[in-house]
């Protein structure tokens, strides 16, 4: 006879029947997480990600000011007498802002999927719009660190004047913008298969777009054709926008770049969450 009595298994009651979903809404705890490892991947290297850009686009303002701006040059915009100090200030402000932020979501899936850490992002239990918040997040994150740095350098730089008029304006024209070059990077992040065709993109879709958006120039000094051309450029309207935030006028109308560039943002959104959902390039 066994003295030992009989152990029946227990059964918790605390856990969920098979197939039924415990993280019902929004997993806000691995947002958050996602959200922090790529703020902090880019922080650890703030030097190269965030001040780099910002002596860079500093020394864009010197060459440009010394080079045109000499002799009290003036920009006409909308009828308005503008320092050129002044005018391109905001432009390369943005400009900066809009491809730090390509660069940084343009990195993260890619090295996952060169160094064969692609499942870092897609085991964690977290759905398609969280994972892309995250990555958008980060990147939205660090195009506001770059602007901030290289606002607070022309502050203080004599004879440039980038007090905002309309903060609004900087805010949401920038976060749009932001957003818009973020999923942009993700877009590509997912297609590439190499650094070499993100650096592709870089080098021939975003840099020709911003420098081709009136950063350096009014557009309504070109002729009616590039201007037709120019208002095809996405990159203008966030430019004109957040120009109008420090100086109070824009070459376009502030109500319908923002609507343009708001379906921007949503369409390219909806690709990069089909994509992400099917698991295009991402999945073997």
């Amino acid at each position: 006879m066994n003295s030992h009595p009989e152990s029946s298994p227990k059964i918790s009651h605390d856990l969920p029947e098979p197939g039924v979903p415990v993280i019902r809404n929004v997993n806000w705890g691995g947002l958050r997480t996602l959200y922090i490892k790529e703020v902090r991947r880019f922080f650890k290297v703030q030097l190269q990600t965030i001040w780099a850009p910002a002596v860079t686009t500093l020394l864009f303002l010197v060459i440009f000011t010394v080079a045109l701006g000499g002799s009290g040059r003036m920009v006409a915009l909308q009828g308005h007498q503008i320092h050129f100090a002044d005018f391109i200030a905001p432009g390369l402000i943005v400009m900066a802002m809009l491809q730090n932020a390509f660069a940084n979501s343009s990195f993260s899936l890619l090295v996952g999927k060169i160094q064969g850490t692609i499942v870092d992002y897609l085991m964690p239990p977290l759905s398609t719009g969280e994972l892309l918040a995250g990555l958008c997040g980060g990147a939205v994150t660090r195009a506001f660190c770059v602007g901030g740095a290289v606002w607070l350098a022309m502050v203080f730089w004599p004879g440039v004047h980038v007090i905002p008029q309309h903060f609004w304006a900087v805010l949401w024209f920038g976060f749009l913008g932001a957003l818009f070059l973020s999923l942009l990077g993700v877009l590509t992040s997912i297609w590439a298969e190499k650094f070499d065709h993100a650096a592709a993109v870089s080098n021939f879709v975003v840099a020709p777009l911003s420098l081709l958006s009136g950063t350096f120039y009014s557009v309504d000094r070109l002729s009616p054709t590039f201007q037709a051309i120019s208002h095809l450029n996405p990159f203008f309207y966030i430019i004109s926008g957040f120009r109008y935030g420090f100086l109070g006028v824009a070459d376009s109308p502030v109500l319908q770049g923002s609507l343009i560039i708001l379906a921007l943002d949503a369409a390219l959104g909806l690709l990069c969450y089909a994509l992400l959902r099917k698991g295009w390039k991402l999945k073997s």
